[in-house]
């Protein structure tokens, strides 16, 4: 943890060096546009051109799944106002509960294409193909353990001046099931935000899975970001487990922060 916490404090001071260095100056009309902390993931994508980064930590313990930290990332990069990849997984994980021992190593990888279809000025669908490579050793797997493949369909609108809505739903063909259950997994997400003013701002979301011989999972999120300028945002919150299949609490932090333009 404490070497987590010397890449978390690396990782600020380089946001911060972003924010203040020459080249913002050329960057007063662009802005993050983070994808963390909820499940779900807006239409849009980040500024064209520039190289976005979430960096975050996380905790989750109780329920059946063993406690678990983590260090999730993404690197994001906009071909266009429609077309984007992002590269995302984690840097650090720890299981807490593995056997009465503590495994620590990296997570799995995802790659992700990304589309975007505008409607309007408020409102936009998108698509997402990904896929997800195993590269965490044993015990320590985001997804299912072998290569897993998606696609999740969005869609993103504002709407009475300050709220804003993303609804996902995918649907993964996992590389391995265990248990019997299906190698098809639904997921769904559904999250409300709130602009306070144009530094701080409140989510909510509603998301589980769905897996034919598998226990659902189902959890509900609370967050609120902070903006101290238009290339950053930091974000903070807790999530509760509804479900045996879901850890009964999470807690989370983290940033994200335009690193600079190709």
């Amino acid at each position: 943890m404490t070497q987590l916490a010397r890449w978390a404090v690396a990782l600020s001071i380089s946001a911060v060096g972003t924010c203040t260095s020459t080249h913002c100056e050329a960057a007063d009309e662009v802005a993050v546009t983070p994808y963390r902390p909820t499940v779900s993931t807006p239409a849009a994508l980040s500024a064209t051109g520039w190289i976005e980064v979430e960096f975050g930590l996380l905790n989750s313990s109780g329920g059946a799944p063993p406690p678990r930290d983590s260090a999730p990332y993404v690197i994001k990069l906009a071909f266009s106002e429609n077309w984007g990849v992002r590269i995302g997984g984690e840097l650090w994980v720890r299981d807490t509960g593995a056997k009465g021992r503590n495994i620590d190593g990296i997570g799995d990888t995802a790659f992700v294409l990304k589309r975007r279809f505008a409607v309007n000025e408020q409102s936009a669908f998108g698509l997402e193909w990904g896929v997800m490579s195993p590269t965490a050793p044993a015990g320590l797997h985001g997804g299912s353990g072998g290569t897993d493949y998606g696609v999740n369909a969005i869609y993103s609108t504002d709407f009475a001046a300050a709220f804003h809505t993303d609804i996902n739903y995918s649907v993964t063909r996992v590389g391995s099931a265990a248990g019997g259950a299906s190698r098809d997994l639904a997921l769904w997400a559904a999250a409300l935000s709130y602009a306070v003013n144009p530094q701080w701002g409140l989510t909510g979301e509603l998301s589980g899975t769905q897996q034919s011989g598998a226990e659902p999972t189902r959890q509900l999120l609370l967050a609120a970001t902070y903006s101290p300028y238009k290339l950053m945002t930091w974000d903070f919150g807790v999530a509760r487990g509804i479900t045996t299949a879901t850890p009964s609490w999470s807690v989370f932090a983290g940033c994200t922060f335009l690193v600079s333009r190709l």
